[in-house]
């Protein structure tokens, strides 16, 4: 059964109260589109832990800096629609930029402590147009619960935060990372790997999977760990890592040993696409 698609606001609302007039709950998947197995992972568990599914197809041009992908970023909506109306998702709300941003707003959705490194340093900004849209959609679509893949682990944990601190009733649920059988964890922007690049980005899950090794053989030190990650990303000439850090799990300060739950994050440049990648790893 085809999915029910909005793309006005006044249309996604119309849909979804009856849906919690009846007393049902919703689940709401955000995502920017050209949808993987990833995507679909999440879809199921909101079908599974909800009356209703919904789906959010956006580009969201705040999250993009000026020199970034927005406009190459991949985009399918035919393709995507067909994917969800095999997994059942009632409705999906994709709305044009203009429907979700007025020509004069003057407000930005800004946390301020999580955001500051990781990701948020090597991309001014980008956190505050996540927050923004996200709010946005949770005004728009009342969501009992909303579903994040824990790849974007920084997104997840700042996302998490705002919920908090704005004392919003939906319940953010992360769930696991979705790879390919040799490790790559999926990703829209692997569309832009060559076939050479696509084997070079392997380097990520196979730092970490090295990281896991060495802590499960007794390693702390988190200086250590990072020493290990630095010299098998270093093997692969096509990779230029721009971060590696081990930090707190839940508020992401950097730590020195492993003596809580901690994730060991990283982010790469593999030709044009940028690529994160973690591991969480507890004492």
């Amino acid at each position: 059964m085809k999915p029910n698609i909005a793309t006005r606001v006044a249309e996604a609302r119309k849909f979804l109260k009856g849906k919690s007039e009846a007393g049902g709950t919703i689940g709401l998947v955000p995502t920017m589109g050209f949808l993987h197995e990833g995507h679909l992972s999440l879809v199921r568990r909101a079908r599974s832990e909800n009356d209703t599914c919904v789906v959010s197809i956006f580009v969201n041009p705040l999250q993009f800096g000026p020199s970034e992908d927005f406009d190459a970023y991949p985009r399918d909506m035919g393709r995507d629609l067909g994917l969800l109306a095999s997994e059942g998702v009632e409705l999906v709300f994709s709305p044009a930029v203009k429907e979700v941003f007025s020509p004069d707003r003057s407000t930005i959705v800004s946390e301020k402590k999580l955001s500051g490194f990781l990701c948020g340093s090597a991309r001014p900004g980008h956190f505050d147009g996540v927050c923004t849209i996200v709010l946005k959609l949770f005004n728009i679509l009342r969501p009992d619960r909303a579903y994040f893949g824990e790849k974007d682990y920084q997104q997840l944990q700042v996302i998490r935060r705002m919920v908090r601190d704005l004392d919003m009733e939906v319940e953010v649920i992360g769930c696991p990372i979705v790879r390919e059988e040799d490790g790559l964890a999926l990703s829209s922007r692997n569309t832009y790997l060559s076939e050479a690049e696509r084997e070079q980005a392997l380097a990520l899950s196979r730092a970490l999977a090295e990281v896991r090794s060495v802590f499960a053989d007794g390693e702390r030190d988190c200086r250590s760990i990072l020493a290990v990650v630095r010299k098998v990303v270093e093997s692969y000439p096509m990779v230029r890592l721009e971060y590696a850090e081990v930090c707190d799990a839940e508020d992401l300060s950097p730590v020195e040993r492993v003596d809580r739950k901690v994730v060991v994050a990283l982010a790469a440049r593999v030709g044009r696409a940028r690529l994160i990648d973690n591991t969480v790893l507890a004492p």
